[in-house]
């Protein structure tokens, strides 16, 4: 992997002390009784010698979401085109942040300077839109809220590093001890995949299939000769069955078609439901995707069960897995 390889996308520049961060909530805000922790999650930002503007809707949480459909627009991209604003960071994801998409203005920020647009989970549905539709780079890593935890393990705490990194050299990231990463297919000998990384949390970005939020073959066709989608997935909460229908509706819209490799993190929905029964989540994954042409990896350190890397949507990236070891290198350019 090489720097003068690089994704039709574009990369914030790396955040420095005295930076403006601004916090929003684009899905759900934060109720008074998570208020506390919302405030040492700000002290943390402070700590690390950054600004912090809270937008309007933080500390507001009703059905579900921080406000309207239109409130929560309006303060997002109010925002992220602000030039005195380094980056945007919500508190978390939530349920509601496709409401967002049709009040969102794609191609003034096609047109507008990147910034740092960090989180998980519900922001899935914002950030692959926002690699597909308008090239900015965005970063699928710990939330705000966790970022306030003393406990706070070395391998989430790494997205520090990332959104200081400049794009001379790769960005390398460990798996964490204890994490044991596998093939989908059993084998144990070493692989290594290249690609151009994108994905989310499963729950929301399939919901994107087939809309004009989610040109997969457009923007597939768009990147460099010999650079394939390298996609990345973690389950919240989809069930079995649920995911098998999930993963097989992607496959039909063509989501898989020339990629590079699927790697998913661990799921977050327990134990009980994911392997009990006559069909887990392992048949669900093996019945889906089992016969696709490229490298299917699992466990990995992604999403909703820590520790989580921090990767960046859009980014050209190499990961090496052998068993008991998983590296991600990836290029910020």
């Amino acid at each position: 992997m090489t720097a003068d390889l690089h994704a039709p996308v574009r990369f914030p520049r790396p955040l420095r002390s005295g930076d403006l961060v601004a916090v929003v909530a684009p899905s759900s805000g934060v109720g008074p009784a998570m208020h506390e922790r919302l405030d040492g999650a700000l002290a943390t930002l402070r700590r690390q010698g950054f600004a912090v503007r809270e937008g309007r809707t933080l500390r507001r949480q009703v059905q579900g979401a921080s406000g309207t459909a239109i409130e929560r627009a309006e303060e997002l991209m109010a925002a992220l085109l602000d030039p005195t604003v380094a980056a945007v960071i919500p508190p978390w994801g939530g349920e509601l942040a496709i409401e967002l998409l049709p009040h969102l203005d794609f191609e003034r920020l096609r047109d507008a300077p990147p910034k740092w647009f960090s989180g998980f989970s519900d922001l899935s549905t914002l950030q692959v839109p926002l690699l597909l539709r308008a090239g900015w780079a965005s970063l699928h890593g710990p939330n705000l809220m966790q970022l306030g935890d003393p406990a706070l393990d070395p391998v989430s705490r790494r997205i520090f590093d990332v959104w200081t990194a400049t794009a001379q050299e790769p960005l390398e990231q460990l798996s964490a001890p204890g994490t044991v990463a596998r093939r989908l297919d059993g084998a144990t000998e070493p692989i290594e995949v290249e690609g151009c990384l994108v994905g989310g949390c499963l729950d929301s970005v399939a919901r994107l299939a087939g809309t004009p939020w989610a040109d997969v073959g457009a923007w597939r066709g768009s990147l460099g000769e010999g650079e394939r989608p390298l996609w990345f997935f973690e389950v919240a909460e989809l069930p079995p069955f649920e995911l098998a229908r999930t993963l097989h509706g992607l496959r039909l819209a063509g989501w898989f078609d020339g990629a590079a490799g699927v790697v998913f993190g661990r799921s977050a929905v327990p134990a009980p439901i994911a392997s009990g029964g006559e069909f887990t989540q392992d048949h669900a994954l093996q019945r889906a995707l089992g016969d696709l042409s490229c490298p299917v990896l699992l466990d990995l350190d992604i999403g909703h069960v820590a520790p989580q890397w921090s990767l960046v949507q859009g980014a050209l990236a190499r990961l090496s897995w052998s068993v008991g070891r998983s590296v991600l290198s990836q290029i910020l350019a």
